[in-house]
């Protein structure tokens, strides 16, 4: 008798006996285990909801601004950001038919690909980012809470004193009353999370076309912005800057599309977590990033007197507001959107991967609470200091370690091993994927290495700049080389017809 059920619509689950027999593995704790078809209840609707959640949040509305202050037109801004998006949803869709079919989260699934030891080099690779994410948008939101609080009490800014380390101690105080607030949502687990996204998903949307129309009508049009012809009117102009702009945008997501099975692993259907994140993703980007270059080209007209360049931050821009209740109203949209996208992208997967290193050790909860800890001492507020550094330093940067690991993913689960797992054996120190692949490993390296290496050889920048298309195209195409050259003795791959 094998360790699975498999049922008609291809979703697979493990026996009770077997369930119980790996309960005492060290590769186990119940965060991490596979969750029940029964329990897979997620819907198109959650799965839509969970990406426009993630998707309106204030780096979105910002990232425009980069685009344009690089020399962009509105419309070049626009484009760039769709294309990205619509690539970055090939791996995530590719990452996510795991997670539906077997019920494991990112860490799990990676085990298949690199072992169950070596799965902690990706795992680790992808929290390190979500820590530096996670103190980004921590820091907006806290930024958010000092506006709110403006609005309310009297000389607020200096109430605790002058600044201290470039900041008054009420934004640090806010700051940290954020944080904690995303620490606390983890604590409550994941049901909570997606009662939260349901909600969040609706209503910040609504809030924002309420502030554009407002604007747009005080400002008598769409102002002179998207008037402006930009600078790069000449393809020669234009691709220098599109290039490495294409992939900071493919980076902004480049995080989810390796472990969108630590939401996938709840779906109802293929059908539906695929329709739900096809639908809503590139569509939500751009709409969005749209309502933020049309909010900031009328805020200029409406309120001259302010900074051109603060306009970009919606924090700053509500800030210009004399009516405490409107600048509460909307200070309050931009917590819950920061706090909704910051917890769904940013605290569940590290979360998960710090417990895959240490499974007796780490739960998802103490997960979530290094991953906040280690997002303060990344410093975000000088990750944010300079929106072009952001994108084209932050984002691009880390790109190409992620699309390494992509590469080696979609390779492995979708060309080495047809989509078939020993779900089992996932959780057996001694079973199919037992220790380190180093193929995987070498194939991720050698990846980082390409993507990396214009940083220090100026003369091959141009692989910088592609650096999640050299990632990812150098490890896919070394690990599917090296796996059918040199295969491990207990590959575990199904050739049978019918295994979805």
């Amino acid at each position: 008798m094998t360790d699975t059920i498999q049922h008609d619509d291809g979703r697979v689950e493990l026996r009770d006996e077997a369930l119980r027999e790996i309960e005492g593995s060290s590769l186990y704790n119940e965060d991490l285990a596979p969750v029940p078809v029964a329990k897979r209840d997620w819907t198109t609707y959650n799965y839509a909801a969970l990406w426009i959640s993630m998707a309106h949040c204030i780096p979105t509305y910002m990232m425009a601004s980069g685009l344009i202050s690089a020399g962009m037109n509105w419309w070049q801004a626009l484009f760039t950001i769709l294309l990205g998006n619509v690539i970055v949803l090939a791996p995530i869709l590719l990452n996510s038919h795991p997670g539906t079919k077997y019920g494991i989260p990112f860490p799990v699934f990676a085990r298949a690909a690199y072992g169950t030891g070596g799965s902690n080099l990706p795992a680790l690779m992808r929290a390190i980012v979500a820590c530096g994410w996670f103190g980004i948008q921590a820091w907006i939101g806290g930024q958010a809470l000092q506006t709110f609080f403006a609005a309310f009490i009297p000389g607020w800014a200096t109430l605790l004193g002058p600044v201290i380390g470039g900041h008054t101690p009420t934004e640090w105080l806010s700051f940290l009353i954020f944080w904690a607030m995303n620490i606390l949502i983890i604590y409550k687990g994941m049901n909570l999370l997606r009662i939260v996204e349901n909600w969040a998903a609706p209503y910040v949307l609504v809030m924002t076309g309420i502030l554009l129309a407002w604007i747009l009508y005080q400002a008598g049009g769409i102002g002179f912005l998207l008037h402006e012809p930009g600078k790069l009117n000449t393809l020669g102009d234009f691709w220098p800057v599109f290039v490495p702009s294409l992939t900071g945008m493919i980076g902004f997501w480049a995080t989810l599309s390796l472990n969108m099975p630590d939401f996938t692993r709840y779906g109802k259907s293929q059908r539906e977590q695929a329709i739900g994140q096809t639908v809503a993703l590139p569509t939500t980007m751009v709409v969005f990033a749209a309502m933020g270059i049309l909010i900031t080209s009328a805020a200029v007209v409406v309120f001259p007197h302010m900074n051109p360049a603060d306009a970009w931050d919606p924090v700053k821009l509500v800030g210009q507001f004399s009516q405490p209740v409107v600048v509460a109203i909307s200070m309050f949209t931009v917590v819950v959107a920061t706090l909704s996208v910051n917890i769904a992208a940013n605290v569940v997967s590290p979360a998960n991967d710090f417990a895959n290193a240490f499974p007796k050790l780490i739960s998802f909860r103490t997960g979530g609470l290094i991953t906040g800890i280690i997002g303060i001492l990344m410093m975000p507020w000088k990750l944010l200091a300079d929106p072009s550094g952001y994108i084209f330093g932050w984002l691009v940067g880390y790109s190409g370690g992620l699309g390494s690991i992509a590469g080696v993913l979609i390779a492995d689960y979708w060309l080495v091993r047809r989509k078939d797992l020993n779900l089992g054996d996932l959780y057996r120190s001694h079973g199919s994927y037992g220790g380190w692949n180093w193929r995987a490993i070498f194939a991720t390296l050698l990846g980082c290495f390409f993507a990396w290496i214009g940083l220090i050889i100026p003369s091959l920048r141009t692989l910088y700049d592609y650096a999640w298309f050299v990632g990812f195209g150098v490890a896919f195409f070394v690990h599917w080389g090296l796996m059918a050259a040199l295969p491990p003795k207990d590959i575990h791959r199904q050739d049978a017809e019918g295994t979805e």
